[in-house]
């Protein structure tokens, strides 16, 4: 089972190749990071420590047995005990239970490490594996909204009991 891990610097290269191996695919379902992001990954890592260095963000990858990425969660907007909760999984890795496991660990986290209260989410009707990852974690739907123009589904999930209860789901 791969490891949930915090992001660091020494994450760049496998994060990097991660993110071109999957674009196609994840462009399927979520926006398109543009060729900005490839251009000036190194830089744009970089600002992400720093934001995660202030509290503002907590970033995690999936690191798999051979330190190969599969998978990224991460928790963004991080203030007043809330934050958005955001997260990818490999092409090569999905379908397996990676990201159900992830958001329940996330969750646990969240509530016993990084003091949160309330995550939230927000997944395009498009997306049904994400919807289906959100409601067996234990996320409800509070609403309708939009993401880069696509109608989508507000989600939250209190963490009182950092998603322990959602686990039989």
């Amino acid at each position: 089972m791969p490891e949930l891990q915090l992001l660091r610097l020494d994450h760049a290269t496998a994060l990097l190749a991660f993110e071109r191996e999957n674009r196609a695919y994840f462009a399927a379902s979520v926006p398109d990071r543009g060729d900005d992001y490839f251009a000036h990954f190194d830089a744009r890592h970089r600002g992400l420590l720093a934001e995660q260095a202030e509290g503002r963000c907590l970033f995690h990858v999936l690191v798999g047995d051979a330190g190969e990425i599969v998978g990224r969660v991460n928790l963004v907007d991080v203030a007043d005990g809330s934050a958005e909760l955001g997260y990818r999984i490999s092409e090569k890795a999905a379908r397996r239970g990676l990201a159900t496991a992830a958001v329940r660990q996330i969750c646990g986290l969240g509530a016993t490490e990084y003091g949160l209260s309330t995550l939230r989410a927000a997944v395009t009707l498009d997306n049904a594996a994400s919807h289906a990852v959100l409601i067996r974690t234990g996320f409800r739907a509070v609403g309708e909204t939009v993401l880069d123009g696509r109608p989508a589904t507000s989600y939250v999930r209190y963490l009182s009991g950092g998603c322990a209860e959602a686990e039989g789901s």
